[in-house]
């Protein structure tokens, strides 16, 4: 998802030490030789979890799973900077549930949920039951990467702040507006350098993966099982590029494109949320005067929804308490709602009640996409999808650069193509360097891994499936398409379902090019 978001000479060689560092892991060994021995040796205290703080997403502590087992929680110690292995650390916050079969135990099976920045600690008893057929043989972990949730979060601005930054144009139309735009993105920058310089060089995915082999041997593991969902796709994809010969049994859903540039996975990414919205007003129509939003085909009803856009632009109507719903908060809550056919009825909903005058349900949406609770709390979702987004892409695109951008994500997409193609200004002021262009992924050595692929993803859409499982190379990328909608496909279909339990499960890897309907 979009995220808003002069290097210091130090911080820029600390970063590049560490990127040297890790290609020189990369040639399919295990690369142990070159980390810390008494991390890998530390002895986890595995507690009863508390409820999530507020960085995590807060609410109340993981409820038992059915059966009686209980959620436990512990922190792992990792190097702040893998180019000084025995220097400073830092902790990262882990979350365990037991297998059921103990004897049948094949090992720990890690996910990651995506964002970047989404707390897995948080995540993963909210989704549990999702994949409890997985608890049989594997304890189902999950983690805050770091500058994630209680893993040394990266912090930016307040919640006063937040609100106000969500408030905000994201479509400036004249020169005053673009000096606005332009001032909110310094403000955001300077707030997470002054509120957490010292984490924001060691955040991005190649120090995650690294983590992620360190926790694999934490958790006595000779090999990593991992399960990784959105982002989560990116991240096992740059795991098995440095560690291929330490990959156990993977699986990627919703697959992330490795093979493109901030600004070409914008693009898709702003055509796959067309696509969505495009199947969305079909099924709308298709239901005749049931349908309750204006117009007899699908473009005079994105028609519709790009004035209300504009009126918004314009003026606000009221929302959530005294906060009025603004442009930018309602493409958001848009956006939020095309993530799963779930909530295609209750998008038509918050439109047809917008329209009325009322934007209650559009913010909450809105506040769902922005990490908002109901309190006015924000985890820090935002900040650290901008913190790893920030130092993994290279390219700082000046306000200009985006402003030229806006006619090509237009074509993309007349309903999210200007919003987003804005947002490829959002790291111009940020104050590490990137790392690349885009990962590298491939993974000689590595055993298969299973890339699944909804037809109909509006996040990571589905042409990403075929780059990431060739990217990975011959023999391990094993790709299964769903013909489905919605973002990813396990929780949605039966049929990917059985083929990624009896993968993970039983080691049986399906044809490459399955297709489940």
């Amino acid at each position: 998802m979009p995220t808003t978001s002069s290097a210091a000479r130090a911080a820029a060689a600390a970063t590049a030490t560490a990127v040297l560092l890790v290609a020189g892991c990369s040639d399919g060994g295990s690369g142990d030789e070159d980390r810390p021995k008494d991390l890998a040796a530390q002895q986890l205290d595995w507690q009863p979890c508390p409820a999530p703080s507020e960085a995590e997403g807060g609410g109340p502590k993981p409820s038992p799973l059915p059966g009686g087992t209980q959620w436990e929680c512990s922190f792992m110690d990792v190097p702040l900077d893998y180019a000084k292995p025995d220097g400073e650390t830092i902790e990262l916050a882990l979350i365990r549930a037991k297998a059921r079969d103990t004897k049948n135990r094949i090992g720990s099976l890690v996910f990651n949920f995506g964002g970047p920045g989404a707390s897995g600690v948080h995540t993963l008893p909210a989704l549990a039951q999702d994949y409890n057929d997985l608890r049989a043989r594997y304890d189902l972990v999950s983690f805050d990467p770091r500058g994630v949730g209680r893993s040394v979060p990266v912090q930016c601005l307040d919640d006063k702040q937040l609100d106000e930054q969500a408030a905000e144009d994201p479509t400036p139309d004249d020169a005053a507006e673009e000096a606005a735009y332009q001032e909110g993105i310094e403000k955001f920058s300077r707030a997470c350098e002054e509120n957490s310089g010292n984490e924001l060089p060691y955040v991005g995915t190649i120090n995650a993966a690294r983590d992620m082999d360190l926790m694999r041997r934490v958790l006595g593991d000779d090999k990593l099982y991992y399960f990784g969902i959105s982002y989560g796709t990116e991240l096992g994809g740059v795991y098995a590029h440095l560690f291929p010969k330490n990959v156990g049994r993977a699986v990627f859903d919703a697959v992330v494109d490795p093979t493109q540039n901030t600004v070409q996975r914008a693009i898709g990414q702003v055509k796959g949320f067309q696509l969505a919205l495009t199947n969305f007003s079909e099924d709308c129509l298709e239901r005749g005067d049931a349908c309750r939003l204006p117009g007899s085909t699908v473009k005079e009803i994105q028609d519709w929804i790009i004035a209300f856009l504009d009126r918004l632009d314009k003026k606000p109507i009221p929302g959530l308490g005294e906060r009025m719903l603004t442009e930018g908060q309602a493409t958001d809550g848009i956006l939020q709602t095309l993530y799963s056919q779930e909530y295609w009825e209750l998008l038509e909903q918050a439109l047809d009640e917008a329209e009325g005058g009322d934007g209650a349900l559009l913010m909450a949406f809105s506040d769902a996409m922005n990490g908002r609770s109901e309190n006015g709390t924000y985890s820090n979702i935002q900040a650290a999808g901008a913190a790893i987004g920030c130092v993994d892409d290279k390219e700082r695109y000046t306000l200009d650069q985006a402003k030229a951008m806006v006619p090509a994500f237009r074509k993309a997409s007349p309903v999210f193509g200007e919003n987003l193609a804005w947002g490829q200004a959002s790291c111009n002021a940020w104050p590490v360097p990137g790392t690349w262009e885009h990962p590298d992924v491939s993974a000689p050595g590595a055993p298969p891994i299973v890339v699944v692929g909804n037809t109909g993803d509006p996040a990571t859409p589905y042409k990403g499936t075929k780059a990431m499982a060739e990217a990975l190379g011959k023999g391990v990328g094993v790709q299964v398409t769903y013909r489905g909608e919605g973002h990813g496909s396990y929780s949605s279909s039966t049929c990917v379902q059985r083929i990624v339990n009896t993968y993970l499960l039983n080691g049986k890897a399906p044809a490459d090019g399955t297709v489940c309907k």
